[in-house]
């Protein structure tokens, strides 16, 4: 389902730009296509002109952005990695530069992702319980946090990358919005070997795997983490480009 989802999304909007190209070659003045920076990243777009108070709209964006940080005793290595598609229907109810653009957005692939180490020996905490790092087969793992694979957006802004005006080429667009994208999913596994202390020694050191209550306690910190996240269901949406009309 998430990948159908996905696929959709991504066959809307190339019907968009290949109904972006058709505007271009039937008349020139109804394509536009545009670059920008948001809090989705930096991204490029197309608009056709559907009709004199509407265009339609496509485009993608990329951001990365790497950060290590620590949490519960277990380093992560993150890497924030935005691959978004995005379509609009942008109207201008009084045929000026104000539009309304309600939309769909998408992401591609796994937006955060993290590399999960314990040092040897080192302690950590999961689910409440303290946990010992086996200094012969440390604990190591992996961490991500989705999204809804495709997510409802609305924006209001103003610029339109197809000025009505038929002596004006350039624009300068800008938006404000949300992506209504729901809870942020965290998702964690561990693997290598945790021991529990027995001061000054470290005592029944096991896979984790091979310990249901280990096991359980994985999930309830990531239930932890999930519930942290919880307020972040929308995803606000600044933007800025330029345009160009051909």
């Amino acid at each position: 389902m998430k990948m159908n989802a996905r696929r959709c999304l991504v066959v809307l909007a190339g019907s968009l730009f290949v109904l972006s190209a058709q505007a271009a070659f039937c008349q020139a003045d109804n394509f536009g296509v545009g670059v920008k920076a948001s809090t989705l990243g930096v991204g490029v777009e197309v608009a056709a002109k559907v009709m004199e108070s509407a265009n339609i709209r496509a485009g993608v964006n990329v951001l990365g952005y790497s950060r290590n940080y620590t949490h519960d005793g277990i380093a992560y290595d993150g890497h924030l990695d935005f691959r978004t598609f995005e379509a609009h229907f942008d109207y201008f109810p009084w045929a000026g530069k104000f539009h309304i653009s309600p939309g769909i957005l998408a992401y591609s692939g796994d937006p955060i992702k993290a590399n999960a180490t314990v040092a040897a020996g080192q302690s950590f905490t999961l689910g409440g319980t303290t946990y010992y790092s086996d200094p012969t087969v440390p604990t190591y793992g992996t961490g991500k946090i989705d999204f809804n694979s495709v997510a409802p957006m609305v924006t209001v802004g103003f610029g339109n990358l197809i000025p009505r005006n038929e002596q004006k080429h350039f624009s300068f667009p800008v938006e404000v919005g949300v992506a209504f994208q729901g809870s942020p999913k965290a998702t964690l596994n561990l693997n290598g070997d945790v021991c529990d202390a027995v001061t000054p020694v470290l005592v029944n050191c096991r896979a984790v795997s091979s310990d249901p209550t280990v096991l359980a306690n994985v999930v309830a910190e990531q239930n932890k983490i999930n519930n942290k996240m919880s307020f972040f269901k929308a995803y606000p949406i600044i933007s800025i480009g330029f345009g160009y009309k051909f």
